[in-house]
This record gives C-alpha cells, sequence and structure tokens, in this order.
C-alpha cells in the first residue's frame, strides 16, 4: 500500500478551520442504506462531500441492467462533475448516486464549494490533488480493461479497496465489502460467475477469507502478483 495523500480523500486533507467554514457553506445530510442521493439526467446545483460511508456510482443500461462504475467514500467529493460540464448535459447529473451503507454527507452549492476553495489555498491543493489521483485512476482502469482478465481486474479493485478502506495489522488486511458480488463484477468488468470462481480460488490458496460484507486479504503479495500491482 502506498502512502499517497490523495487516497484519504479530499474531506480527510483538511484542516478543521477549513471543515468548519466548509460546513458552514452547506447542509448536512444522511441517508439510509439503499437511498438515492440523485438520479442521472436530473437538475445539479450541488455536489456532496461524504463524511463518512460508502457510495455506489451507477447508471441503467437501456436494457434495465445497473452498471456500477465507480465506488466513493471516506472523504470523497462525489456529483462535482455536473457543475463542470458544457454541453448537452451541462447542469444535469451524469450518474445516479446511491448510499450503499448509512452515508453522512455535506450538500454544497456549486457556486459556495468554488467560494471556498478560492478563499482557502490548502484546500484547494488538496481538492486538485484527490481530483487528479481520481482521474489516473479512471484513465488506469480503462487502458487496463483490454489487456487484463477479470479476476485480474478484481484483485486490483480489492487491493485498491484494501488501501482505502481497508484496516491493516501483520501484514493482513480487514475491508468491510460494501458490494454484493454481482457488484463487484459490474465494478471489474467481469461475469460474476467469474468473480464466483477467482474468490474460491483464492480462498483454497490462503489468500483471501470471505465472509457476508467482508473480505480479508491474508497474502496480499499474492494478490498483488495476481493483479500485477505498481505501488
Amino acid at each position: 500500500m502506498h502512502g499517497d495523500s490523495a487516497a484519504k480523500g479530499f474531506w480527510n486533507l483538511l484542516s478543521g478551520t477549513e471543515r468548519s467554514a466548509l460546513t458552514a457553506l452547506g447542509s448536512a445530510r444522511d441517508f439510509r442504506p439503499g437511498a438515492t442521493m440523485c438520479h442521472e439526467g436530473e437538475p445539479a446545483t450541488h455536489l456532496y462531500v461524504l463524511v463518512s460511508g460508502w457510495v455506489k456510482i451507477l447508471s441503467v443500461t437501456a436494457e434495465g441492467q445497473e452498471r456500477v462504475h465507480a465506488l466513493r467514500g471516506n472523504g470523497d467529493v462525489v456529483g462535482e462533475m455536473a457543475g463542470e460540464i458544457s454541453g448537452e448535459m451541462a447542469g444535469h447529473r451524469t450518474a445516479t448516486l446511491q448510499a450503499v451503507d448509512p452515508v453522512h454527507a455535506l450538500i454544497v452549492r456549486y457556486d459556495r464549494f468554488n467560494t471556498f476553495l478560492d478563499g482557502n489555498p490548502h484546500a484547494a491543493r488538496a481538492y486538485r490533488r484527490a481530483i487528479t489521483q481520481r482521474l489516473r485512476d479512471t484513465v488506469a482502469q480503462l487502458s487496463r480493461q483490454s489487456v487484463t482478465s477479470g479476476a485480474q481486474r478484481l484483485a486490483l479493485h480489492l487491493l485498491e479497496l484494501a488501501e482505502r478502506h481497508g484496516t491493516e495489522a501483520d501484514g493482513v488486511v480487514d475491508v468491510i465489502m460494501p458490494l454484493s458480488q454481482e457488484e463487484l463484477a459490474s465494478l471489474a468488468g467481469a461475469s460474476r460467475a467469474t468473480v464466483t470462481r477467482a474468490f474460491g480460488n483464492w480462498r483454497k490458496r490462503g489468500i483471501v477469507r470471505t465472509a457476508p460484507k467482508h473480505v480479508t486479504i491474508t497474502d496480499l503479495a499474492s494478490l498483488r502478483q495476481i493483479a500485477n500491482y505498481r505501488d
């Protein structure tokens, strides 16, 4: 696991004073598990700062199938892209945001958030670092889609989740897994059967232990080798 500060999420990079200032510009709201925070295509006026909890970013295909594009949490900012794009989708949500577990979020209007960044250089740098890291992750994910197997991509996603949200002790990492196997398959661009086979294989080899909504990585080196992971 590397120590990139951007992996901590924007909110966690702010000082106490900056958090208080940003909180004063927005409104706090709690979302229950499964609650839809916003819908793809609807008008957008604000973004969400995820103080705690997990959110999945998804869309629904023309066939009615749900596709999970990303998982956010740990201080991430979500819903910010709708305030930046131009053209036909300007001012509208580009994806649906759904709470995976109890979410506590700070809701801030785009104009107020930009004003906050303009007046707080340290916060602006933290935001740029977090967004830049996210863009790098997205580019890397797209580039490996055609040259890796579903099992490799699954392994990489597990490592990324472990890095951002896992608890490590003595080389073993516990990860609270907020997605079902079907959702993990969608995120990794693999079939559910591939995910089931991969977990079964890794359990037999002593690489992971699994339980409902929980994965323990017991052999990080082997999982990194499977994913061809680079720190």
